[in-house]
């Protein structure tokens, strides 16, 4: 009885110092971000390009993943764990960039992904209220995670079915992981149409976009699938959805 106490003992004050060095590594990574902050890019992030109750650094993005790659050589040899225990130290912080640092290691690094279940997902991205912070971690860590095995269909389904809206913009954008060959994507009509089909109920003009996104992502891979649901939801799809999807089918454009 006695070894197995001091076992947990131990096992307990591993556990406190890794997380105290996954903070620490944290505050690290903030310190990186803040030499590239730009006062007037924080405020247009902040007041009506992507407003949140998160912190925004104003950080370019070409700085950010500068940031990423400089951490991705200094934790190659670091543990699965250790990664996501970072990302999630990072999400914890609340800077919208330090969060970024983090779902992109973690898309780096596929071992670590790979821990990535439905309950450690809704921990990294507890808060989220606006949709940049939601893209960057559904096109980085839960679209690919997805594609990957680690996430279920049932677990992105509880999410587009979410009453959080943030949630459910998640789960749409988790499919252009599916189909993008940036994100590793190979085409998959299946799950995305049954992600779009399930949203088409209520789609808010911030889900619009989202939509509009997934289907123009799964077009190059069968348009005839794409052109066969916007007929079939016509009456029921906002006309920007409509709009910009026949255009990408059509010219291969957005716009």
């Amino acid at each position: 009885m006695a070894a197995s106490t001091r076992g947990r003992s131990r096992s307990s004050r591993s556990r406190r110092t890794a997380r105290a060095t996954s903070a620490a590594l944290a505050s690290r990574v903030d310190a990186l971000l803040r030499p590239y902050a730009l006062p007037a890019r924080r405020a247009f992030l902040s007041s009506g390009y992507a407003p949140t109750r998160l912190s925004w650094l104003g950080v370019p993005i070409p700085a950010v993943r500068r940031v990423v790659r400089q951490l991705s050589a200094a934790t190659a040899d670091q543990t699965p764990a250790s990664i996501l225990s970072l990302a999630l130290a990072l999400s914890a912080r609340g800077s919208i960039e330090g969060r970024q640092v983090g779902y992109e290691l973690l898309e780096r690094r596929h071992d670590a992904l790979a821990l990535v279940d439905r309950a450690v997902a809704e921990r990294l991205g507890r808060g989220h209220d606006n949709w940049a912070s939601v893209d960057a971690f559904a096109t980085s860590v839960t679209g690919p995670a997805w594609r990957l095995g680690f996430l279920t269909d049932a677990d992105v389904l509880a999410w587009v079915r979410a009453d959080d809206p943030w949630w459910r913009r998640t789960a749409l954008v988790s499919t252009v992981a599916l189909n993008v060959p940036s994100r590793g994507g190979r085409g998959d009509v299946r799950r995305t149409l049954l992600v779009c089909r399930t949203v088409v109920r209520d789609v808010t003009p911030m889900l619009a976009k989202a939509l509009s996104w997934a289907l123009r992502a799964l077009a190059p891979h069968d348009s005839t699938a794409v052109l066969a649901f916007i007929d079939r939801y016509r009456a029921r799809l906002p006309a920007v959805v409509v709009r910009e999807v026949e255009t990408k089918v059509r010219t291969g454009k957005k716009r």
